[in-house]
């Protein structure tokens, strides 16, 4: 169904949909193991790049250049056709999905080898006001905006008069204990700490950080002892932790907690779990109770000989832990990519796949320039080892020679430099002071 080859023989087509952690990996690995006329690498994703989320902490907060946790396709699978559109429609019967470009008109594109890795999404809730106030924590984009924002209030802070605006503008919610949350509270108020030093009246205590948690407990990847140790640090720098508690409502920005807090807030960060992206509802294949694609441990769909599935979409048995599905992690998302690849390869050849098995070896999370918790191969770290180990196990994790040497560099940079503390708000809005030249050159005419 793909191209022909110099023989006149059709080239199969292997499909990649999803550009993320499985779906870039799977496709490099693919195209290091097939030769050029063995088979067409097509990966389909609205964004033209791959990005490292365990860096999204370090990047909010200035630590890493937003540049720097990105990997460009197109550089990365150059055998490779890279398109940036969405699918958003597979006949399982044709063997055809339907692409959508971001622009033009929808297409329809055959192939051979199926494989779904469209990740996952934000979890959210029907909590008032949060669709208008919240901010997600997932993407790039996401993360700069809240640097820019969280500097942009103190801004704000330091130049009203109005003490209830300054209150408001110096209150930092965080929905969510999990790592992405409790990674992005420590290093965004570590930021803002080191902020209050270029602002001459505001205070590190001005300012409030509350951490919501609906559990019982934050960190639930590592062990009790090393969550507890977690509150007890962030509470020391003066971050109020609050468990058994959920977000009622956000609207116009007054929140409301289970507890009956309620606090006026201009910064409320939504990180409170993910859910399988919904658009494989239209993909024919088999779905879990919570939507989550059911693969075997071969990583091929139930049903399927052809169609591929795994990480944070993908319901993976565990054969480690039999009885149990794989965790959505950073750290089985690269190791089912390159099973998964070895197995498309292996079809494409005429040879049986192999099951995927691999026994989680703990999390590392950071807490801010540092400090950090580790729980790895049973070993539990704190303050600054585990945050040496955190930017290793990363480091040696983010793919291409490239990006290693460029986070590297940011890091050793810091070590002479301090992080700017340059809040970019207006970038997101670049022709505001254009179009307001423009009308004003209009009135006068």
């Amino acid at each position: 169904m793909g191209k022909a080859s110099g023989n006149g023989k059709a080239i199969p087509r292997i499909l990649i949909v999803g550009g993320g952690y499985v779906g870039m990996y799977t496709a490099h690995r693919i195209l290091k193991k097939l030769g050029k006329d063995e088979a067409l690498v097509t990966v389909v994703d609205p964004r033209s790049y791959m990005t490292y989320q365990p860096f999204l902490p370090e990047a909010a907060a200035g630590s890493l250049s937003p540049r720097h946790v990105v990997v460009p396709l197109r550089s990365v699978l150059k055998r490779a056709e890279v398109l940036t559109a969405r699918v958003t429609d597979i006949d399982q019967n044709r063997k055809v999905a339907t692409i959508e470009p971001i622009a033009g008109e929808p297409y329809e594109l055959e192939f051979d080898q199926l494989v779904i890795a469209v990740g996952s999404i934000a979890r959210t809730l029907p909590i008032p006001g949060l669709a208008e106030n919240g901010i997600g924590f997932k993407q790039i984009e996401e993360a700069i905006a809240l640097r820019n924002h969280v500097l942009g209030q103190m801004d704000i802070a330091a130049t009203t008069k109005d003490e209830k605006i300054r209150r408001r503008a110096l209150t930092f919610v965080f929905i969510g204990g999990g790592f992405a949350g409790i990674e992005a509270i420590a290093e965004l108020e570590d930021m803002a700490r080191d902020a209050c030093k270029i602002y001459p009246n505001i205070r590190p205590e001005d300012m409030r950080w509350v951490m919501v948690e609906g559990s019982g407990r934050i960190l639930p990847e590592v062990r009790p002892a090393l969550g507890e140790y977690t509150v007890h640090e962030l509470e020391k720098r003066g971050i109020q932790v609050k468990l058994n508690t959920f977000l009622e409502s956000c609207v116009n920005r007054r929140v409301q907690l289970s507890d009956g807090t309620k606090m006026v807030a201009s910064t409320i960060v939504w990180t409170a779990g993910v859910k399988p992206n919904p658009v494989v509802q239209r993909f024919g294949v088999p779905l879990g109770e919570r939507g989550h694609v059911k693969a075997g441990a071969t990583l091929q769909v139930e049903g399927f000989a052809d169609v591929w599935s795994a990480g944070d979409g993908a319901q993976v048995p565990d054969l480690a832990n039999p009885g149990k599905w794989c965790s959505p992690s950073a750290q089985h998302a690269v190791r089912q990519a390159k099973q998964l690849a070895d197995n498309v390869v292996a079809a494409v050849r005429g040879f049986e796949p192999r099951e995927y098995k691999h026994k989680h070896v703990g999390s590392v999370a950071s807490l801010g320039l540092h400090k950090g918790v580790a729980d790895v191969y049973n070993i539990r770290l704190r303050g600054w080892p585990a945050w040496f180990m955190h930017r290793t196990y990363h480091m040696s994790r983010v793919p291409t020679f490239n990006r290693k040497i460029r986070v590297i560099a940011d890091w050793t940079l810091a070590l002479f430099f301090r992080r700017e503390a340059v809040g970019l708000g207006s970038i997101e809005r670049p022709r505001d002071e254009f179009a307001e030249a423009a009308g004003e050159q209009r009135k006068a005419a």
